[in-house]
């Protein structure tokens, strides 16, 4: 206590703790979706439903994190498949605390090329499905007293996406979509949030970039690195933890300072 304040005092630490809680994670086989389930058991979390489309991938990440582990296959981006899940991670342990969605994929083609059936994939896998698991897992938080949902963006939301255009514009829409979540559910006590990462050195981008891209890319950062899953996973656990209970609709950018330099060249 000081002079003019005698507020307690939290236990900060204990902010960041997730014990006792269920969360599931969308795309938990590799990269961000590996590290996010690590992070919430490290966190406490009594259990992490890991799901993947491919059964081994789901498999390997459950029993890598232990005991919490629980395996899930299935397709999310079907209205079916995020029932059946919503259904069968309530069933485990009666109420579902938290739900982060990794899923997410871009494919590289100019606006002009671009197919039909491109575009449709693009706005399912990286947003009609957040709209079908947000659903799900809204009903079941509104009636067991709230919860938090994590959804990964990207800053090709925010910006031009050149070369991918349409999962530049579901992800500008899963960021929009993730504001109004807030705003309807905010009284159910369920918070929703999004991540919006950079570049970062996924599995999946260290089997595409050669040494002079990733040098491109470390040193278009202020921060002079590329970005790890790590990195995101640390972001989802703020927001899927008491340490960010006050904050929702908010889409938080991590790209190692990108988004902050000066647009134009400098000529002075």
């Amino acid at each position: 206590m000081t002079t003019g304040d005698n507020s307690p005092v939290p236990d900060f630490l204990s902010r960041l703790r997730v014990d006792g809680r269920t969360f599931v994670v969308a795309g938990a086989g590799v990269g961000m979706g590996r590290m996010t389930s690590h992070a919430l058991v490290q966190a406490g979390a009594k259990t992490v439903v890991c799901v993947d489309v491919d059964a081994d991938r789901a498999a390997e990440i459950a029993a890598e994190i232990g005991p919490a582990g629980v395996a899930w296959v299935g397709d999310v981006t079907t209205r079916e498949g995020a029932a059946k899940l919503a259904a069968d991670a309530e069933a485990i342990n009666g109420r579902i605390d938290g739900l982060v969605d990794i899923v997410g994929m871009a494919r590289w083609e100019s606006i002009l090329d671009m197919t039909d059936e491109t575009f449709d994939w693009e706005i399912d896998i990286c947003l009609r499905h957040a709209f079908l698991l947000s659903q799900a897992f809204g009903r079941l938080m509104s009636k067991s007293g709230g919860g938090t949902m994590v959804f990964i963006a990207s800053v090709s939301g925010f910006t031009a996406a050149p070369m991918h255009a349409a999962y530049g514009a579901a992800k500008a829409g899963l960021m929009a979509w993730v504001q109004t979540l807030a705003i309807e559910l905010g009284g159910f006590g369920i918070r929703a949030n999004a991540v919006a990462p950079g570049t970062i050195l996924s599995p999946r981008m260290e089997a595409v970039f050669n040494d002079e891209q990733r040098a491109l890319n470390a040193g278009n950062a202020p921060l002079q690195k590329m970005g790890a899953t790590s990195d995101i996973a640390s972001a989802a656990l703020f927001f899927s933890s008491d340490m960010s209970a006050y904050v929702t609709g908010r889409t938080l950018v991590v790209d190692g300072g990108v988004d902050a330099k000066f647009p134009y060249p400098v000529t002075l």
